[in-house]
């Protein structure tokens, strides 16, 4: 072979494993964006609602507003579907009885939820979700459903971000990625003295999971008047994982701007001295100077308000100012997502954040509000077990 012909044979294996290098690997149907969405995989989508309970394929819709079978939550639209029979909306919701847990969905193999929507009728503290991955008897997730999407003080507040929406007029929306190796299991307790119903659908796909994809947690945490003024968000966390988000709503208890408490993330052995520790807490939820915006009014006299704002990664999305009456309490709601940020941690996990006002002489006041939190985190099971949910006193908002 001379030279010439030897390196042209060069060129073309050379290029054939470029080719190669270059073929994309097999796509699983999970981490959607508008890059990928054109890319074709072997997962199959599946749905759990209570017009199809197991998800299963073409089972979905069978519910006989006629001919009931004597199973509870089968037909509850029956008398509206009377006139239209099957397949039409025969059983759109289920009914939660007091002291009831329901298990709302389950499902085997592996995969990952991509999207949930429901909503609650009821006390949304006194509706308490959970979720249990593969074969966990204690839950990853626990948490008030108001308080897991948002709405820790039970009222509603449109909330416009790309891990959570809560839209008019009560449409709890997820869309944080929740993987599953062999099983997931999702409940609803309610604990009021009052039945509840819930319309809800929980949007999976199934398909192989990778080995670097860790589970998602959710845990609920509040303080009412701590004499510390110290909030802890989540502690005793154990594993390799990553910190993904806070919710938090604040109920003021004094006089004046609340928000100068600072954030600490405790890690992988910290004690006296966090790692990272922000600079104010409207500063950690990505406001600034109390969150205020300078208006006037009709006289031209300026003056400044709270600004509710909502943005993909962090929001001010719920300020309740009270009505000067029986409601006399200002209440407020953040949430701040560590998407494009994740705080990384290989053994441990402490947050907490300092209760701090303003007083006389320029000096920072300790106070005693109310403070409700929700912290998300993705990390390898087993995880630590989680503090015990307050009674249903405590989670009652008055």
């Amino acid at each position: 072979m001379n030279l010439t012909r030897l390196f042209s044979f060069l060129l073309i294996v050379l290029a054939a494993s470029q080719l190669k290098a270059q073929k994309p690997a097999s796509f699983n149907g999970l981490d959607m964006n508008m890059g990928n969405l054109s890319r074709l995989s072997d997962a199959q989508t599946r749905s759990i609602s209570p017009e199809n309970f197991t998800g299963a394929k073409g089972k979905g819709g069978m519910a006989d507003p006629v001919k009931q079978n004597g199973q509870r939550n089968v037909a509850n639209a029956a008398h509206a579907s009377r006139d239209l029979g099957l397949g039409w909306k025969v059983n759109p919701f289920i009914t939660i009885n007091s002291k009831e847990t329901i298990t709302i969905a389950e499902i085997d193999g592996s995969g990952a939820i991509q999207h949930i929507w429901m909503t609650p009728t009821g006390n949304w503290n006194f509706s308490i979700i959970r979720f249990y991955w593969d074969d966990e008897s204690e839950p990853s997730v626990e948490a008030p459903v108001g308080a897991f999407f948002g709405m820790g003080w039970g009222r509603y507040s449109h909330l416009n971000s790309m891990a959570m929406t809560v839209n008019p007029g009560s449409a709890f929306n997820s869309y944080w990625k929740m993987p599953f190796r062999k099983k997931c299991r999702i409940t609803m307790e309610n604990i009021d003295e009052r039945p509840m119903n819930l319309y809800y659908q929980v949007d999976y796909t199934l398909t192989p999971v990778g080995e670097d994809e860790a589970y998602f947690h959710a845990q609920f945490r509040r303080s009412r008047h701590s004499p510390t003024s110290l909030h802890t968000i989540v502690d005793g966390i154990k594993g390799k994982g990553h910190y993904v988000g806070t919710y938090m709503g604040v109920g003021v208890t004094n006089n004046g701007w609340w928000g100068e408490g600072e954030i600490k993330f405790f890690m992988d052995g910290d004690k006296d001295y966090a790692t990272i520790v922000g600079t104010g807490t409207e500063d950690y939820f990505c406001g600034s100077y109390n969150f205020d915006s300078r208006k006037k009014t009709a006289s031209g006299a300026e003056i400044t308000d709270y600004t509710e704002f909502n943005t993909p990664f962090a929001g001010l999305h719920q300020v309740l100012r009270g009505d000067g009456h029986y409601e006399v309490s200002q209440r407020f709601g953040m949430y701040r997502w560590h998407i494009m940020d994740p705080v990384r941690f290989e053994k441990d996990l402490k947050i907490t954040i300092q209760d701090l006002g303003w007083r006389s002489e320029g000096r920072y006041l300790a106070q005693r509000s109310d403070i409700v939190t929700v912290a998300y985190w993705y990390q390898r099971e087993p995880h630590a077990r989680f503090p015990k949910l307050p009674s249903k006193d405590e989670l009652e908002v008055n």
